[in-house]
Parts: structure tokens; C-alpha cells; sequence
């Protein structure tokens, strides 16, 4: 039998002072809106809640907060701005959507057409902004579980791949799910859906292991976004629903603007990975 550590999602910090780590996570944010830091966030204020994000007209907010409501694996919220305010006072103190993510995609009419450093030259009035969560939380789980991934040992970013799983549609947002991968040897891939079944607010248990095929991936070789990591003989491949999910729904439902993180380019917030943790 495997022994699952019972709180992994609280060891690693538990006993570093919150209000410290909170410190780190400020001081990364400003760091990103004087322009110190444009890179991926991986690694990043260590025991932090990072979060995928879309903003979105307002007259397009209903439809999509429906659309995360009835798609909680790949869309987790976990909050959402009024119109026109780029504060998150529930996530983190001092945050501004405008500035303090690394990169931003920037979409028209479902056409991704820029991708930018800093939004206040496009924001609008009635804007309202989406925080979802993020797998960079579950995988500080994972680590404190002993469990490898990969991607990580090689300084890479997870892969993420297009899949023929459905989403429940909510207005105009409807499409495929996107799936991040990690390979494991069995007994870690059991360790892997045991750990991640504890964390639904950042995505939650797997949606699939094994066959690629099977949910719609023709070549595992060939990521929809970023590069392949390696697949060792004995190992199987596990996969999770992906905060890149919305990017793609907004491809199909083509508002005027729409505006994402870059993949891995996500806002560090306020609230400690052991606060989402069941």
C-alpha cells in the first residue's frame, strides 16, 4: 500500500510565518509592474497561489463566470473583479490586473493578435477580470508528496494539449478541454491522483491516464502548446484539466477583446497553497 502524506498540501510551509510569505508574494508583483521580471512565474514566492486569468467585456462576464461554474476542473474561479476595476481584494493586496501579470495575450474576435507586458493602454471600463486556478498549486502538492515531475527536473513547461473532451457550454463559451501532462511510474501516478483528488479548487484529480488516443491526442510527441517532456518505458501518462481551457473557448466565441495570461505567465497571489487544500 501507498502511504499518502495526509496534509502534503501543508507540510513544506506550514511552519514559515504566513504574513512573510505574503511579503514575498507583494514583493514579486511589484517586481513584475516595474518591469524587473518578465518570465514565467514558475518557482516563484514558494507556497503561493498562482492563477490562470481572462478578462472579458462586461456584457460577456455572465456567460463566462456560468461557463467556470459548470466547467470546474479546467475553469476553477477563484474570483472575479467588478467592471472596470482591476483590484482582486480577495486575493492579494495592492493587486492590478493591468500590470502585474509577466505577459498577457491579447485577443480579437477570437484571433490572438498581441501579446504585452502591461494592459494599461488597453483597458476598458468594463472590463471584469477572471482568476482561475492553477496546477502550479497542486504541484507543490505533489513535490511535498515525493512525487516527480518531470517537467520540472528539465526546466520546462508543462505540456498541454487540445483533447475531444467536451466542455458544458454556457452561452457562447463552449469547445474542447485542454489537458496538461505529466508522466509517472504507476505507483507515482497512483500517489499523483490521490494528492491532486485533495486540491479541486486548482483543478483537482486527474481527467484521464494512459492512452493518449483516447481523449483525442493523435501524437503525444506534438504539445498543442509548449514542448514534449520525455516518457520513460513503464511510465503513463497522466492527465489534468488545464487553465489554458479558456483561451481556447474564447477562440470560439469571438468577443471583440478578450485578454489571457501567457501560458505560465501567471498572477502571484496573497493566499497560501495550504488555504485551498480539503
Amino acid at each position: 500500500m501507498i502511504a499518502i502524506p495526509e496534509n502534503s498540501v501543508r507540510t513544506q510551509y506550514a511552519n514559515l510565518d504566513p504574513t512573510a510569505l505574503r511579503a514575498e508574494a507583494r514583493a514579486v508583483r511589484a517586481r513584475i509592474r516595474c518591469g524587473e521580471h518578465d518570465r514565467d512565474t514558475t518557482g516563484l514566492a514558494p507556497g503561493m497561489v498562482q492563477a490562470n486569468l481572462m478578462i472579458l467585456p462586461a456584457a460577456w462576464a455572465e456567460d463566462f463566470r456560468r461557463f467556470c461554474e459548470l466547467n470546474p476542473k479546467p475553469c476553477p474561479l477563484l474570483g472575479m473583479t467588478e467592471p472596470g476595476d482591476p483590484a482582486l481584494p480577495g486575493l492579494g493586496e495592492g493587486i492590478d490586473l493591468r500590470t502585474d501579470l509577466p505577459r498577457y495575450y491579447v485577443f480579437r474576435d477570437g484571433k490572438r493578435t498581441d501579446e504585452v507586458t502591461d494592459l494599461r493602454d488597453l483597458w476598458q471600463d468594463d472590463f471584469v477580470g477572471f482568476a482561475l486556478g492553477c496546477s502550479f498549486s497542486f504541484e507543490t502538492a505533489l513535490i511535498e508528496a515525493g512525487v516527480p515531475l518531470r517537467h520540472q527536473e528539465l526546466g520546462m513547461t508543462v505540456p498541454m494539449y487540445r483533447t475531444n473532451i467536451e466542455t458544458a457550454p454556457a452561452g457562447p463559451f463552449r469547445g474542447p478541454m485542454v489537458v496538461s501532462m505529466r508522466p509517472f511510474a504507476p505507483a507515482d501516478a497512483i500517489r499523483a491522483i490521490a494528492v491532486t483528488s485533495r486540491c479541486n479548487k486548482v483543478h483537482g484529480a486527474p481527467v484521464h491516464f494512459g492512452d493518449p488516443a483516447a481523449i483525442g491526442i493523435a501524437d503525444i510527441d506534438k504539445p498543442s502548446w509548449e514542448r514534449p517532456v520525455p516518457i520513460r518505458p513503464g511510465e503513463v501518462p497522466v492527465f489534468w484539466a488545464c487553465g489554458v481551457t479558456p483561451q481556447v473557448v474564447v477562440e470560439a466565441a469571438r468577443p471583440p477583446i478578450a485578454i489571457s495570461h501567457k501560458p505560465g505567465h501567471m498572477l502571484v497571489t496573497d493566499l497560501l497553497n495550504s488555504e485551498l487544500a480539503e
